[in-house]
């Protein structure tokens, strides 16, 4: 055996005896952890895992260990929340404790605990804040962006119609319209759909949800330190983040050199005053790379999940025409074909209603939550969860709770009606997480939601491409985030 060979088994040697040690150390300090399944060195309990759909694994651990367990994802421990009892617990009446960020590798290595998404402390509560405030006075929530989603649903409409009912993959189309509405308030203006730049940025972002999607991002995320130096697609995901990035800091210097105090147009522009406001505050959360940061998760977060909720529907609406016909009925009934959608008419579509939110459950476009952390050390049922330990809530345990659905495994809108065909509201629905860290959009991507998925269906008919028995609705990626399997269909003018 060469020198070299034994040198790098003992060195292997060692560095598990070290991982062994540290671990038997880890678990006796935070003895008080729930139970899970025995660690390896360095791995953890990877071996046991399906990395390419860990919520399948998750579930798995769950019918040994019950809701709550911990895993090891390398040396990490994590305590993993499996049913919507123990995720409302935690989320919700426990809801300041669990209320941290955790570590996500690959988005901390881009925004270095910046912007809201994965901030923590006082930076994140400051930012959070006054995002909400501005949000809000910009009209999120309002009749003022009601507007804005209902002429942007125009715009749609006039593009599908271009395409002359000819086949199309519709990833594009959804993109740029539902990104032109969070673009109007972060940087005050729409993009026009032959916008080249636009168009390459949107798909940097449905490339960059593909990948932290996908096995290469689930990696990343366990083994940082390793996978930094491996090539793969998950480097292609820094490469997007930086385009991004610096088309952020190119909108930015475009406001300064016009920015007015006395009138602001957008985000940003409020951002700034913010920034000026505090600029003698040295511990002041307002500064260029939390805004940068705040932007980009803002146009990231604005555009890919509601869009890809978007492209997931269309695609079961196709698998089940039947529904297809019913929603047809109901918004020719309720709107009639000569007038634009509004939220007010939600209310007199119960259906319609139901259908939206069974392809939020369904779709399950964000299966484990984004990671949480307790920001204290916290008692937590019979367990003593040390500060800073990582939780995940799966959020596919919710909306698949066959306690709270009758079929869940099934796509059937009558999940949310009652025996009156009136819309029924389900407690077991969480798209959007819950509690502290529920995402600060819920309200626009509800109204988005609505009014695209109506005005495209008052428009037309979908046609597949092929038969509604041969549609595969098995997500391409399934890690942090779920996409849909690339698909062309055409649609029919009605």
């Amino acid at each position: 055996m060469e020198l070299n060979t034994v040198t790098l088994l003992l060195l292997i040697i060692c560095l598990s005896c070290v991982i062994v040690f540290r671990l038997s150390k880890g678990v006796s300090k935070l003895g008080q952890l729930p139970p899970g399944p025995t660690p390896l060195p360095f791995i953890g309990n990877l071996l046991n895992m399906k990395t390419n759909n860990m919520v399948k694994s998750l579930n798995k651990f769950s019918e040994k260990y019950g809701p709550v367990y911990t895993i090891y994802l390398g040396s990490k421990p994590t305590v993993v929340l499996n049913d919507y009892a123990a995720i409302k617990e935690a989320l919700i009446d426990q809801g300041d404790d669990f209320s941290g960020r955790g570590d996500t590798p690959m988005f901390h290595r881009f925004t270095q605990g910046n912007g809201i998404a994965f901030s923590n402390g006082e930076k994140w509560k400051n930012l959070r804040r006054f995002a909400l405030l501005t949000l809000r006075n910009f009209g999120m929530g309002k009749r003022s962006i009601e507007e804005r989603i209902q002429e942007e649903a125009q715009y749609l409409v006039k593009e599908f119609r271009n395409t002359k009912m000819l086949p199309f993959d519709p990833t594009l189309y959804l993109s740029r319209a539902v990104s032109n509405v969070i673009c109007s308030i972060v940087f005050g203006d729409r993009f026009d759909y032959e916008d080249e730049k636009f168009c390459t940025l949107l798909r940097l972002i449905n490339d960059n949800f593909k990948v932290i999607s996908s096995l290469w991002g689930t990696m990343y995320n366990i083994f940082p330190s390793v996978m930094k130096h491996l090539p793969g697609p998950h480097n292609r995901a820094f490469a997007n983040f930086e385009k991004l990035r610096c088309f952020v800091l190119e909108r930015i210097k475009m406001h300064l050199e016009s920015y007015d105090p006395t009138c602001p147009r957008d985000f940003i522009d409020c951002f700034l005053t913010k920034m000026k406001q505090e600029e003698q505050n040295p511990l002041t959360s307002f500064h260029t790379e939390t805004l940068v940061m705040t932007t980009h998760n803002l146009f990231f977060g604005g555009t890919e999940t509601v869009s890809t909720t978007l492209r997931y529907g269309f695609l079961i609406l196709m698998k089940h025409p039947e529904v297809e016909v019913k929603l047809h009925e109901e918004i020719d009934r309720v709107i009639g074909r000569n007038r634009s959608p509004t939220i007010n008419d939600r209310s007199g579509m119960p259906y319609t209603d139901a259908v939206i939110h069974e392809i939020q459950r369904f779709a399950d476009i964000v299966p484990m939550n984004l990671p949480h952390a307790v920001i204290r050390h916290t008692q937590f049922r019979g367990y003593t969860l040390p500060k800073g330990t990582h939780i995940i809530p799966v959020l596919t345990s919710v909306h698949f709770d066959p306690i709270h659905y009758k079929d869940p495994a099934s796509f059937n809108p009558q999940h949310f009606l009652d025996e009156n065909q009136c819309f029924k509201k389900n407690d077991a629905f969480m798209p959007f997480s819950s509690g502290k860290r529920i995402c600060l959009g819920e309200s626009l991507a509800r109204m988005e939601l609505f009014l695209m998925f109506v005005t495209i269906l008052q428009n037309f008919t979908l046609k597949s491409l092929i038969r509604p028995a041969e549609i595969d609705l098995t997500a391409s990626e399934n890690g942090l985030g779920k996409v849909p399997c690339p698909y062309q269909f055409s649609v029919i003018p009605r």
